[in-house]
């Protein structure tokens, strides 16, 4: 007969024990944090254990070090100071930490000093425990990039084309600057007749090292014999603005290594098209890294990250960055149309692996050299041309034209 008396379970948070709980007790068998445990215990973490040179205090142990990043990165926790609160609050990080709480700062310097500089080679230990354990089969090596957004403000970035016209410009204005330097100092007519200076002229290419020598020359004869105020006015705005703008433009130049761009606030990353920006009606292109990723069975076996946005040129220098058991190769290459290239075919075939590149071309006739478009118009043969892709690939390519 049940009267109606409410029975709670025993509620005491000052309930003594006599012995305290083992942490290891509280987790499941098969929770992720003993998954992660046992998978780097069996990594080689050589590389990790030549970054300490050893003297002064203790330090804490790079396999736990690298135990607590691992976990914190499964559990979406990239931030060093929420995994220093993860440290003193879940119990997946006391237990697989041994119950060691390094503070933010050493998180940071692990990650950021010792882990960078090793985190290949230890991916690479990685991807020997997965082949010997029979979770990758060496088979089919599956390639896609995506696009990665930088941490940084998307209106700052150095355009290539923007560049290369400010400094032409400021170019021809230092030249007629010299011209004008040249018709006042009758020394120099004396000396160059009617050409340019040779250092500066329309000869050569105007450069801020050969500015900065003829500022010098200039400044040194006008010490010496010249009181004329125009001259040293035209020399003055030579050395003071034209000079200062065109080291610039040229270091600029020197960030972009043949990218369109760069990000002033992380020069690292160029302005890419993201994809979840292809349905805007403006879409902007942003400060962005393309992150090229291979798997097999499910699992990461390779990446890379680039500067380019097309996949098409980042396949091989992906490829040559990555380190397999024993120096295997995969059996196999595939990818989508992204990748399909004559120089990515010619690799492939080279490094004795299958080609499973989606073809990106029309539909061809080949007996009448004529491809079809998705109109069903017919594009005609019309010249040959010598080609040169971004990673120095030699080829031809035939160009077409629809009728």
């Amino acid at each position: 007969m049940n009267n109606g008396k409410v029975i709670f379970k025993e509620y005491n948070m000052n309930q003594p024990s006599l012995l305290p709980p083992s942490l290891g007790e509280l987790i499941p068998e098969q929770h992720l944090v003993r998954v992660v445990n046992r998978v780097v215990d069996e990594l080689d973490i050589t590389p990790l254990l030549a970054k300490y040179k050893g003297g002064g205090t203790s330090s804490y142990h790079p396999r736990m070090m690298l135990k607590v990043i691992v976990y914190a990165y499964t559990q979406k926790i990239y931030s060093s100071r929420k995994i220093e609160k993860a440290l003193w609050e879940n119990i997946g990080f006391m237990w697989i930490s041994g119950g060691n709480r390094p503070d933010f700062h050493t998180l940071n310097n692990f990650r950021s000093s010792v882990m960078k500089e090793a985190v290949r080679k230890v991916f690479a230990s990685l991807m020997e425990f997965l082949v010997e354990e029979g979770y990758v089969k060496m088979e089919n090596y599956f390639v896609d990039g995506t696009k990665v957004g930088a941490n940084s403000n998307p209106h700052k970035v150095v355009w290539a084309k923007k560049t290369k016209r400010y400094k032409e410009k400021l170019q021809e204005q230092i030249e007629d600057l010299l011209d004008e330097i040249e018709r006042v100092n009758q020394a120099e007519n004396d000396a160059y007749g009617d050409e340019n200076l040779e250092e500066l002229g329309k000869k050569s290419p105007v450069t801020a090292e050969k500015v900065r020598k003829k500022v010098d020359e200039l400044n040194r004869r006008l010490r010496e014999t010249s009181e004329d105020r125009s001259l040293k006015k035209a020399v003055k705005m030579l050395e003071e603005k034209h000079l200062p703008r065109l080291e610039k433009y040229e270091e600029q130049e020197r960030q972009l290594a043949r990218r369109n761009s760069y990000s002033k606030t992380d020069p690292d990353a160029s302005s890419l098209r993201m994809k979840e920006d292809r349905a805007a009606r403006k879409p902007l292109a942003r400060p962005a890294y393309n992150v090229q990723m291979g798997t097999e069975g499910q699992f990461v076996v390779g990446y890379s990250i680039h500067q380019q946005a097309d996949d098409t040129s980042c396949f091989i220098p992906h490829m040559h960055q990555q380190i397999f058991p024993q120096g295997r190769q995969f059996k196999n290459g595939s990818g989508d149309a992204g990748y399909g290239s004559e120089e990515n075919y010619a690799f492939l075939e080279k490094a004795g692996m299958g080609n499973f590149f989606k073809s990106n071309y029309f539909p061809y006739d080949q007996e009448k050299d004529e491809f079809i478009c998705p109109a069903q118009k017919r594009m005609l043969y019309m010249e040959t041309r010598p080609y040169k892709s971004k990673n120095g690939y030699l080829s031809e390519r035939r160009f077409y034209e629809c009728l």
